[in-house]
């Protein structure tokens, strides 16, 4: 037993440093998992990190050039890379249409490439995902006669294309969703992926042959997020393999806009950060006060006549502003999960 106010040799020695060197190196590594897992155990720095991808990001790897047609009483359009492996229908929401998909070119004069939309594409176009989007007939989707001639299209398109032998699967959003959980059992999908929408799993007959669905949705909106907690308990109790995906709120940065928005430079983007800063839009720390859609902040471009911007991109500042609040819209910003989802349900 050591005298008080004895010091050991060998604490003096060797053995001091490496203690010190461990104690610091449990010091750091605390350090680095609280700020990089706290906030509920998510990342928070992952979604703000994604979000920085830019529009050109896929240049090097994929350009759209799709093919259009009128079918059946709609707007078809598709692309196919090299050596496809899957095929991905997707389905837009309320007000969409499939000519949000892709970038306007001359064999698509009318598309408008929403971001997030287009990155979609995009990414699936790059993991070798044959991708087609249709658009409904009417505002929103309905879900009796349009789910079969949806159908007849999609097996019309896939004979013409000879992709009868690629597996198929299915992304909706909004009013797309609910439609792409009710195409579910109407025809064979290897899987599906519902954004922003809990599906109309109260309102059908659920086989257990139904497809893997995941769900991509944005907590805020609490009374989707208690519907879809709901319908994954219905799935599950069936059988049949659920996955949730939750899209927190973001900050906005000067070149945010510019990051996800093709057309804006980053001149414009930084002077639009700077009047949403003056206008109370966003708080001190880059957040959106409100959902995009409830800011005045068209009005408030009107006001800055120093702000000349091609107008045909309003409806994508929209997007990325609903995006970063984070209540109801579609996002690409989690397409790495969403496609590994698909390709772990077509081996």
């Amino acid at each position: 037993m050591l005298k008080r106010g004895y010091k050991s040799k060998a604490w003096n020695g060797p053995w001091r440093c490496q203690v010190l060197v461990l104690f610091m190196s449990l010091i750091l590594i605390v350090v680095v998992f609280l700020l990089k897992y706290q906030n509920d155990g998510q990342q928070p720095s992952l979604v703000y990190e994604v979000s920085k991808q830019k529009w050109n990001s896929f240049d090097s790897l994929v350009q759209l050039h799709p093919t259009r047609v009128f079918q059946n009483g709609t707007d078809v359009i598709w692309q196919i890379p090299k050596s496809p492996k899957a095929v991905l229908f997707l389905a837009h929401g309320c007000n969409g249409r499939a000519a949000n998909f892709w970038d306007r070119s001359l064999e698509c004069p009318d598309c408008i490439g929403l971001p997030e939309e287009r990155l979609i594409v995009l990414h699936s176009l790059a993991r070798g995902f044959a991708v087609i989007a249709i658009s409904s007939l009417g505002r929103c989707w309905t879900f009796r006669e349009e789910v079969l001639i949806v159908k007849d299209i999609i097996k019309w398109w896939i004979n013409k294309t000879k992709l009868e032998k690629l597996p198929l699967v299915a992304l909706g959003a909004s009013s797309g969703g609910y439609f792409v959980s009710v195409l579910a059992t109407n025809m064979r999908l290897n899987s599906i992926v519902l954004m922003i929408a809990e599906g109309m799993f109260e309102q059908m007959e659920i086989e257990e042959k139904y497809p893997p669905t995941l769900f991509v949705h944005m907590p805020k909106d609490l009374y989707r997020k208690q519907k879809i907690e709901r319908n994954t308990e219905i799935l599950r109790n069936k059988g049949i393999r659920v996955s949730v995906i939750e899209c927190k709120e973001f900050p906005l940065s000067s070149n945010f806009l510019t990051d996800r928005i093709q057309g804006l430079d980053q001149t414009l983007s930084a002077k639009l950060f700077e009047l949403f800063q003056m206008k109370g839009f966003i708080d001190q720390n880059g957040y959106m006060r409100k959902d995009g859609r409830g800011m005045q902040w068209k009005r408030a471009l009107k006001e800055r006549k120093n702000l000349l911007f091609d107008k045909r991109l309003v409806p994508h500042i929209q997007e990325e502003l609903n995006l970063a609040f984070s209540f109801h819209e579609m996002t690409s910003l989690h397409s790495d999960q969403i496609l590994k989802w698909f390709e772990s349900h077509i081996r």
